[in-house]
């Protein structure tokens, strides 16, 4: 019987570990690295952008900050959990809803919303050391322009 409880135990255990360890790859302070992005059609952005990730139980917060192709101060905030539905997403003017789902311990995916249309969908691909975060996003912003856009995040 203790055996048995000393198997289960660890089997719990390790469970813990391994979702901990994932989250801890996504968490984290984000910068932007322009010189490996790729912006199509762009324009790139004028400043420097960071992205700051928690983990919540279940799911992530995201807070953006950075200076957009205008030169103008950009800030929105959203959270959701890995289950695919809509979240609000505040101050964003390009989205108004984001549905956040986790594909492995290493990706996710962000699908848009702008009243209620689907406009991009962006997967995050994060390195199995933590440290970079390669995101694509594809479809059509909010002025119904075509995007196909490679951005690459370090810590």
């Amino acid at each position: 019987m203790k055996r048995r409880m000393f198997v289960l135990a660890t089997i719990v255990f390790y469970f813990a570990v391994t979702e901990s360890f994932a989250a801890d790859v996504f968490s984290g302070n984000w910068k932007l690295n322009v010189a490996k992005s790729k912006y199509d059609p762009g324009p790139l952005p004028k400043g420097l952008n960071f992205s700051k990730i928690d983990a919540t139980e279940g799911g992530l917060r995201f807070t953006n900050e950075g200076v957009n192709a205008e030169g103008k101060p950009t800030h929105n905030e959203w959270s959701g959990k890995f289950d695919g539905k809509d979240n609000p997403v505040k101050s964003d003017p390009n989205r108004d809803t984001a549905a956040l789902k986790k594909i492995d311990d290493y990706t996710i995916e962000i699908v848009n919303k702008k009243d209620g249309k689907v406009t991009t969908t962006t997967r995050s691909v994060f390195s199995r050391d933590g440290k970079t975060r390669t995101q694509t996003t594809q479809g059509t912003n909010a002025q119904g322009v075509k995007v196909n856009n490679t951005i690459v995040y370090e810590k």
